[in-house]
Formats: C-alpha cells, sequence, structure tokens
C-alpha cells in the first residue's frame, strides 16, 4: 500500500472513532442544561440529580472526544500537508474561529461546570452548562462549515498556485454548509436521546429509580422524536442539494449508471460496479428519483457512465452506506413516535423498554454511515472539482504512515474500550453514588 492508501485509512479510522463521541456530547450538553434549569426554577432535587448522573457520562465522552479531535487536526500538517499547503487560507482561517470562538470557551466552562457544583448558586451553575452546550454546538458549526467549503467550495481564487479566501461571507452563508450543520446537529440530537432512552429503559426494566429515570426517559424522547421528524424532512431538502452541487455522488448514492429522463427510484438495487451496471433491480417507481432529487418528475439525471472513471466515487460504499442511513433514518421517528405514545405507562411497555436498550448502538450506526456517504461520495476529490486527495497528500514514506496507522489503531481502540467501558459501568450504577455524593 502507497503513501496515499495509508493515509486515508488513518484519516478515515482517526475521523470514525473521534465521531462516535462527538454527536452524544452536542446533545447530552443540551439535556443536562435543561435539567440543570428546571432545578433552578423549581427547587427539586432530583433534577440536579440527574444533571450529576448524566453529567459525569457527558464529561467521560467529552474527554475522549478532545483528545481525538486534536490528534485528527495534527494530521493535516502530518499526513496532508499539501492539502494544507494549497487551501490552508480559507480551510485553516474557519479552524481558527473554531479553536479561538468555541473550543477555549468550552474547555473554559465545562471546567468551572465540573468543578463547582457546590460553589455556585443553582442559576449560576446553570449558566455555566448552558455556554458549554453553546460551545459544543458553536464548534461543530465552524467544523461543519469547513467540511461543507470542501464539498462545495465557494468564495475563493486560485492565485500563485493556492486557493486565497475572497469572500468569507460566501463560505459561512453558503446553502451547502446550512444543510450540512442543521443534518448533521439533527442527527447529534436523535443519537444523544435515543442514548438517554436506552439508559433509561436499562433502568425501568430492573424497576430502578424508576421516578429518576421515567423523567430522564421523556426528556430523551422529546428530543428524539423532533429531530428525527426534522432530520427526515430536511433529508429530502438536503438531498436536493448534493443533486445541485455533486452529481457524481448522487449517481453513486443510487447506483444510476445511465442518465435518465424521469429517473426511477427502485426498492431494491444490487450494483455491479465493475460491470458498470447494476445486477438486480425490482421495484422501479418512474420519474421518483427526479422528483426527490429536483423537485421535477420530468428532469433528468446524470448517470455514472456521463462522467469520466477518474472522477467517479466508489459507488457500492456509498450506495450501501446510504441505504443504512436512510432506513434507520425512517426507523428513528417511528421508535421515538412509540415511545412518545407510551411515555406516562412506562412500567407496562417491557417491550418499548427493551427495544430502546437495544436501539442504542442504531444511530452510531446511522451517523458513521453518513459520514461514509459525504467523505466516500466527494471522491475522488479532497476540495471538490478543485484539488483530488492523491494530490493533497504529504510526500512521506509508507512505511512512516503505516506505522502511525498502527499506532492510532492501536492507541484508539484501547481508548474506546475503557471510554465505553466506563460509561457503561456508570450508566449500570445509577444515581445512587450521585444522590449521596450530593
Amino acid at each position: 500500500m502507497d503513501a496515499l492508501l495509508l493515509s486515508r485509512l488513518q484519516f478515515a479510522a482517526a475521523t470514525y472513532f473521534h465521531f462516535l463521541f462527538v454527536p452524544l456530547t452536542l446533545g447530552l450538553s443540551i439535556l443536562i442544561a435543561i435539567m440543570e434549569t428546571r432545578y433552578a426554577r423549581s427547587g427539586d432535587e432530583e433534577y440536579r440529580n440527574m444533571a450529576r448522573f448524566w453529567g459525569k457520562i457527558f464529561l467521560i465522552n467529552f474527554a475522549v472526544g478532545v483528545v481525538t479531535g486534536i490528534t485528527l487536526e495534527f494530521q493535516f500538517g502530518t499526513n496532508w500537508s499539501r492539502y494544507s499547503r494549497y487551501v490552508g487560507d480559507i480551510f485553516g482561517s474557519l479552524l481558527a474561529i473554531e479553536a479561538t470562538a468555541a473550543f477555549f470557551l468550552e474547555s473554559t466552562f465545562i471546567a468551572v461546570w465540573a468543578l463547582t457544583w457546590n460553589r455556585l448558586s443553582a442559576k449560576a451553575h446553570a449558566v455555566t452548562i448552558w455556554l458549554v452546550a453553546f460551545a459544543s454546538n458553536l464548534s461543530a458549526v465552524w467544523i461543519l462549515t469547513a467540511n461543507a467549503w470542501m464539498q462545495h467550495p465557494v468564495g475563493y481564487t486560485i492565485r500563485a498556485g493556492r486557493a486565497e479566501l475572497t469572500d468569507f461571507f460566501a463560505v459561512v452563508t453558503q446553502p451547502f454548509a446550512w444543510h450540512t450543520i442543521l443534518h448533521t446537529l439533527s442527527g447529534a440530537y436523535i443519537l444523544s436521546g435515543m442514548f438517554v432512552m436506552g439508559v433509561s429503559a436499562y433502568h425501568l426494566l430492573r424497576r430502578q429509580h424508576v421516578r429518576f429515570f421515567s423523567r430522564s426517559f421523556r426528556m430523551g424522547t422529546v428530543m428524539a422524536l423532533i429531530f428525527s421528524v426534522v432530520a427526515v424532512v430536511h433529508g429530502h431538502v438536503q438531498g436536493s442539494e448534493v443533486a445541485k452541487a455533486q452529481p457524481t455522488k448522487l449517481a453513486a448514492m443510487e447506483s444510476l449508471w445511465e442518465t435518465k429522463q424521469r429517473a426511477p427510484q427502485y426498492l431494491v438495487v444490487i450494483p455491479d460496479e465493475k460491470g458498470e451496471r447494476n445486477r438486480l433491480e425490482l421495484g422501479a417507481m418512474p420519474g421518483v428519483l427526479s422528483l426527490l432529487a429536483y423537485h421535477d418528475v420530468n428532469a433528468t439525471v446524470k448517470g455514472l457512465k456521463d462522467f469520466p472513471k477518474e472522477d467517479r466515487p466508489p459507488v457500492t460504499i456509498t450506495f450501501v452506506a446510504f441505504r443504512i442511513m436512510i432506513g434507520l433514518g425512517f426507523l428513528f421517528p417511528v421508535l421515538a413516535l412509540w415511545a412518545f405514545w407510551k411515555r406516562n405507562r412506562l412500567l407496562e411497555s417491557p417491550r418499548l423498554l427493551k427495544v430502546m436498550l437495544y436501539a442504542i448502538p442504531l444511530p452510531y450506526i446511522a451517523s458513521q454511515a453518513g459520514w461514509t456517504v459525504t467523505e466516500v461520495g466527494r471522491q475522488p476529490w479532497v476540495v471538490y472539482g478543485v484539488m483530488r486527495t492523491a494530490d493533497a497528500v504529504s510526500p512521506i514514506a509508507p512505511s512512516q504512515v503505516a506505522v502511525s496507522l498502527t499506532a492510532f489503531v492501536v492507541v484508539y481502540s484501547l481508548l474506546g474500550l475503557a471510554a465505553f467501558y466506563l460509561m457503561a459501568r456508570h450508566a449500570k450504577q445509577g444515581p445512587a453514588v450521585d444522590v449521596a455524593a450530593s
């Protein structure tokens, strides 16, 4: 394997691992802030204990997310130096704003929040976690804006062999960025809501701390229900944006080889990437793909054969990941609606509780599948239509990358096992330790 493939594998491994922790940070911080606000307003100690219980899981998750995020950014210099040199004027400015405007705020106030339970008033303490939640989500906004620029570059010019920023406002206000932000944050809030529901279901099945976890379950349900509906509705809108900005990705997502007017949507497709065709196509719905992509049943959708082979993304991976994301995306509002319907009869609904317990991994899978579609579907471009991934890699020996890749996999595996073990152990223990400590 050459340095390019090894560097791609290393970046993929680091990104996948990092994004196991990011979504829970984004959504759980908001839920904890709501719990603390309710305590500050009502004086009900149970809300304070809820914030402390979920807060410990949040801190473990946050710590691992920060560590992996920092090492991820170093790879832009070590493995992708040509990329950094070519577009650093744009991409680097967005990362710098994220660090100075969001990450420092988040890191400062999470320390204040964690260490001042008995030193600040209830209202002041609630303000600190709201600042953490705001900064965490603001950080995500800047990172996603940077990624969106890679997907759909705007506001730049090529000068002296480099991409230089000419219109910062265009970069931060382009529709592609805000569609990416809304869709990704919705996925994070779904994951957080279902995580809280799943852990709460574990204890409710054992009839432990029933009032405590019934409240937690209902809060998670509301978050999951709202944003699962948002994700489904907005997914259609974002799909239309992808169709306009990245037609090759759309064709790969649907395994569409021939350009077609009134392009059909198939219920079952088996791609044959080598043969540039589909082995099986069942359940054709004429014009549906055209309607979904361009809001016009008679619109023409370009097939993969209309693009040079060297400009096509890997089809099978993109197609399968897209189907996983879509399938789970439609499942989540069904589960959340079921939970909302049964929210006041949880102990009488063991089947629901079991389903929600075993559903904890599903939003993680959907999130990873979504990022696979986003990043693999953009290939062979690191900046779509501007710079190829092959031109972005650092001039380093494959052996150097092989060593760092191996180290990443080993260290991250151990770190991940430790993090999930600690989170699971605390989740199973329940709030008794927290109540006694308070």
